[in-house]
Protein backbone atom coordinates (compact mmCIF):
# COMPACT_ATOMS: atom_id res chain seq x y z
CA UNK A 1 0.00 0.00 0.00
CA UNK A 2 1.60 3.32 -0.85
CA UNK A 3 1.15 6.65 0.83
CA UNK A 4 0.81 9.92 0.00
CA UNK A 5 3.87 12.85 1.26
CA UNK A 6 2.61 15.60 -1.89
CA UNK A 7 4.92 15.05 -4.71
CA UNK A 8 6.53 11.81 -2.59
CA UNK A 9 4.94 8.15 -1.92
CA UNK A 10 5.92 5.62 0.51
CA UNK A 11 5.88 2.47 -0.80
CA UNK A 12 5.96 0.36 2.05
CA UNK A 13 5.71 1.18 5.90
CA UNK A 14 8.93 -0.06 6.77
CA UNK A 15 10.85 2.01 4.36
CA UNK A 16 13.11 4.46 5.49
CA UNK A 17 12.89 6.72 2.40
CA UNK A 18 10.32 8.70 0.05
CA UNK A 19 10.34 8.35 -3.70
CA UNK A 20 9.44 11.24 -5.74
CA UNK A 21 6.54 10.74 -8.21
CA UNK A 22 7.22 13.70 -10.14
CA UNK A 23 10.01 16.11 -10.15
CA UNK A 24 9.98 18.06 -7.04
CA UNK A 25 11.52 21.47 -6.59
CA UNK A 26 14.76 23.39 -4.85
CA UNK A 27 12.51 24.61 -2.21
CA UNK A 28 9.40 22.37 -1.71
CA UNK A 29 8.34 21.93 1.28
CA UNK A 30 7.55 18.17 2.28
CA UNK A 31 5.58 17.30 5.38
CA UNK A 32 7.11 13.97 6.97
CA UNK A 33 5.85 12.30 10.41
CA UNK A 34 8.56 14.45 12.33
CA UNK A 35 7.51 17.60 10.42
CA UNK A 36 7.90 19.78 7.36
CA UNK A 37 11.40 20.11 5.37
CA UNK A 38 12.42 22.24 2.53
CA UNK A 39 14.11 20.61 -0.15
CA UNK A 40 17.77 22.16 -0.11
CA UNK A 41 17.90 20.65 -3.97
CA UNK A 42 15.57 19.65 -7.03
CA UNK A 43 14.91 16.01 -6.79
CA UNK A 44 13.87 14.36 -9.81
CA UNK A 45 11.13 11.87 -10.66
CA UNK A 46 11.89 8.29 -9.49
CA UNK A 47 14.74 9.32 -6.80
CA UNK A 48 14.56 9.28 -3.56
CA UNK A 49 14.51 11.33 -0.38
CA UNK A 50 15.17 10.12 3.29
CA UNK A 51 11.79 9.62 4.89
CA UNK A 52 13.16 10.58 8.68
CA UNK A 53 17.27 10.62 9.78
CA UNK A 54 19.35 7.65 8.42
CA UNK A 55 22.60 6.85 10.04
CA UNK A 56 25.68 6.34 8.33
CA UNK A 57 26.18 2.17 7.85
CA UNK A 58 22.34 1.86 8.09
CA UNK A 59 20.51 -0.01 5.67
CA UNK A 60 18.16 1.70 2.89
CA UNK A 61 14.47 0.37 2.78
CA UNK A 62 12.64 0.55 -0.39
CA UNK A 63 9.42 -1.61 -1.01
CA UNK A 64 10.28 -2.48 1.95
CA UNK A 65 13.90 -4.32 0.73
CA UNK A 66 17.50 -3.47 1.41
CA UNK A 67 18.66 -1.20 -1.21
CA UNK A 68 21.57 -0.32 -0.21
CA UNK A 69 23.66 1.01 2.94
CA UNK A 70 24.31 4.57 3.61
CA UNK A 71 27.45 5.65 3.47
CA UNK A 72 27.04 9.04 5.33
CA UNK A 73 24.16 10.40 7.83
CA UNK A 74 21.62 11.46 5.76
CA UNK A 75 19.03 13.65 7.21
CA UNK A 76 15.00 14.00 6.74
CA UNK A 77 14.48 15.21 3.17
CA UNK A 78 17.57 14.61 1.88
CA UNK A 79 18.34 13.00 -1.44
CA UNK A 80 19.27 9.70 -1.00
CA UNK A 81 21.48 8.36 -3.88
CA UNK A 82 24.68 7.27 -4.98
CA UNK A 83 26.49 10.01 -3.43
CA UNK A 84 25.30 8.56 -0.55
CA UNK A 85 24.77 5.22 -0.34
CA UNK A 86 26.38 2.54 -1.49
CA UNK A 87 24.17 -0.53 -3.17
CA UNK A 88 23.34 -3.66 -1.39
CA UNK A 89 22.39 -5.73 -4.64
CA UNK A 90 24.71 -9.22 -5.39
CA UNK A 91 28.53 -8.57 -4.77
CA UNK A 92 28.19 -10.77 -8.47
CA UNK A 93 26.67 -8.26 -10.90
CA UNK A 94 29.79 -6.79 -12.69
CA UNK A 95 29.60 -3.52 -15.02
CA UNK A 96 30.08 -4.20 -18.71
CA UNK A 97 31.12 -1.73 -21.03
CA UNK A 98 28.92 -1.28 -24.75
CA UNK A 99 31.45 -4.05 -26.11
CA UNK A 100 30.14 -6.13 -23.58
CA UNK A 101 33.14 -6.90 -22.25
CA UNK A 102 33.82 -6.43 -18.39
CA UNK A 103 34.65 -2.75 -17.42
CA UNK A 104 38.02 -3.87 -15.91
CA UNK A 105 36.73 -6.17 -13.91
CA UNK A 106 38.29 -9.61 -13.51
CA UNK A 107 36.52 -12.79 -12.71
Amino acid sequence: MTHDFGPFLLLSDKDNVLVARANAADGAVVTLESGAVRLSRAIPMAHKIARRPIAEGEVILKYGMPIGVATAAIAAGDHVHVHNIRSAYTATHALQDADGLSAGVSL
